[in-house]
């Protein structure tokens, strides 16, 4: 058996947009569903939601069932001795995209780079579990490192400051713009759409495309996706499952039932 081929990470590489959702129920039932909608990649998230490894497993095996839906999933943590471990967690059971939150400098980002590499690149773990498919890809240690995928998130001032230094790091595939982060850390918390913010935002995917590296973002509002799409932004998540059945949910109660709250804002991760 060949190793697979990472198609989320091929297509950074070749330029071709990738339309996301993000996933925070937390289950593998909801990400088939999803799965089977025809976005290009699914984000299961290990930072905000009650993710754990077999529910990260479980969910990636549902989005593997379905071709041209990739799996990519989101360490609640990537930095120091516990981020490493989780890393080589989460790429032994398969995931060969990872995005790791809060990284605001390029020493953070190269550390990362190593954890997702093994000898002589990097410092992750032999074994492969999984994602060797327990040795039946005979050749997974050395091929690898060429596979697997690495997006990290600039979600800070400080990560701005430093973001061209970031995005220059080698074997760094993409930077990830948090909204919602970003918004408190500029002192506009709670509105990611505040003019400096989003004048922040569209500077970065500038930057981030300079530097040759594919830009990310999330938003559920379709008119902004559009925009980050306009502007270049390469990777986006255009929705959560989360989001769309609170909404949705809220909307069908409101049409049958007087005096039901009113929607509650969109939120961006």
């Amino acid at each position: 058996m060949q190793t697979p081929t990472n198609p989320f990470k091929q297509a950074l590489a070749e330029k071709r947009t990738q339309i996301g959702l993000w996933l925070g129920l937390a289950d593998s039932y909801c990400a088939e569903i999803c799965a089977g909608a025809g976005f290009d990649w699914l984000l299961i998230d290990g930072e905000h939601s009650p993710n754990g490894l077999r529910s990260v497993l479980q969910q990636a095996q549902a989005i593997a069932a379905y071709p041209g839906a990739n799996a990519i999933a989101r360490v609640p943590v990537g930095h120091g001795d516990v981020g490493t471990a989780l890393i080589k967690q989460y790429l032994d059971l398969g995931v060969q995209t990872i995005l790791v939150p809060m990284v605001d400098t390029p020493e953070q980002a190269k550390a990362i780079v190593r954890a997702m590499r093994y000898p002589p690149q990097g410092i992750r773990g032999m074994g492969g579990a999984r994602a060797s498919r327990w040795g039946r890809y005979p050749a997974y240690a050395r091929e690898a490192n060429a596979q697997v995928c690495l997006l990290v998130q600039a979600e800070t001032r400080e990560a701005l400051a430093n973001l061209d230094a970031i995005a220059a790091v080698e074997g760094v595939d993409g930077v990830f713009i948090g909204p919602a982060d970003l918004s408190a850390s500029l002192g506009h918390i709670g509105n990611p759409n505040h003019p400096e913010v989003q004048a922040a935002i569209e500077d970065a995917i500038a930057r981030i495309q300079r530097a040759g590296k594919a830009a990310g973002i999330l938003t559920p509002d379709e008119a902004q996706a559009r925009k980050y799409l306009e502007l270049g932004a390469l990777f986006v998540a255009v929705g959560l499952d989360t989001n769309l059945l609170v909404r949705s949910t809220s909307a069908l109660a409101a049409r049958f039932k007087d005096g039901t709250l009113a929607l509650p804002a969109s939120k961006t991760y």
